[in-house]
């Protein structure tokens, strides 16, 4: 959104999980989007927490799509944006919402508690580096912290080795990359990396193993593009056709469900290999 319009205002708070006072990006509209968010889904918690979460999903649908919503400033804050979703803050704020519906809390600092869990390196801000940038890292970071489970090698996913570098080979496109310290960290984040094999379900294996995946998985697309894992992820939905449909943040305009399958909405994904599969635990 153009900054004329909205204004942000920088609140300070103590996070109990890592003692420090944090500073959060959050404009007035976005707080009042989290009360009427929060009385919104009031009543969807489920058993089922995968259903839970394609519950909450739903309650975006028509939000719009906006890029870059974190690169804020000249400092890593949290920011919390429910005007205005890309891909990643959208799985990151339905499964904050899911988790409090999940606690029965209804508290804006709790919100906080698990946005940050849920976003940063073992769930601690500490600057720009500490964002979980990669989202197999993301996964493989939220299921250390107990969040969710990679099942990827269950649904008959492979492994394969590949050098995740893109962000420090395309330091331009990342103004935070300015700073030295911040591109030597993540510089560190890559060769992690690239010391752990990448574990995707190959695009042409989807169908077969379709009735695997459940309603709420998260899914992640993976990449033949150089030196980068995931371009898209999203939430699995089983629609009323029997089919795994994805509901995401889609970058054509705005949170939505897939009109095709998963299967052959992501043959028409340029350069797509297939995908990563996380449940929610």
């Amino acid at each position: 959104m153009r900054k004329s319009i909205y204004c942000f205002i920088i609140l300070s708070l103590t996070i109990v999980t890592n003692g420090l006072a944090q500073q959060i990006t959050c404009s007035a509209q976005d707080k009042v989007a989290f009360e009427d968010k929060i009385i919104e889904i009031d009543g969807l918690l489920e058993k089922d927490l995968g259903q839970t979460m394609v519950s909450v999903g739903k309650t975006f649908l028509g939000t719009p799509y906006v890029a870059k919503t974190l690169e804020i400033g000249e400092t890593e804050t949290l920011v919390v944006n429910l005007h205005g979703l890309d891909c990643t803050t959208f799985v990151e704020n339905v499964l904050a919402f899911s988790l409090l519906l999940k606690e029965e809390k209804t508290d804006f600092d709790s919100f906080i508690e698990h946005l940050e869990t849920i976003r940063y390196k073992d769930g601690k801000l500490d600057g720009y580096a500490s964002r979980l940038h990669y989202f197999s890292e993301w996964i493989a970071n939220n299921e250390k912290k107990g969040l969710l489970t990679d099942i990827t090698a269950e649904t008959g996913g492979k492994e394969i080795t590949k050098d995740i570098n893109f962000m420090s080979t395309h330091r331009d496109l990342y103004p935070f990359l300015k700073d030295e310290a911040n591109f030597q960290k993540i510089k560190e984040s890559e060769n992690f990396l690239n010391n752990q094999a990448l574990c995707f379900l190959p695009q042409e294996e989807i169908e077969a193993n379709e009735l695997m995946i459940q309603s709420g998985d998260i899914i992640a697309l993976t990449t033949s593009i150089k030196g980068l894992d995931i371009t898209h992820t999203g939430i699995a939905s089983r629609e009323n056709d029997g089919r795994i449909h994805l509901l995401h943040a889609s970058s054509t305009g705005e949170v939505k469900v897939s009109e095709l399958p998963l299967v052959d909405y992501l043959k028409k994904i340029g350069k797509n290999t297939g995908i990563m599969i996380a449940r929610v635990n």
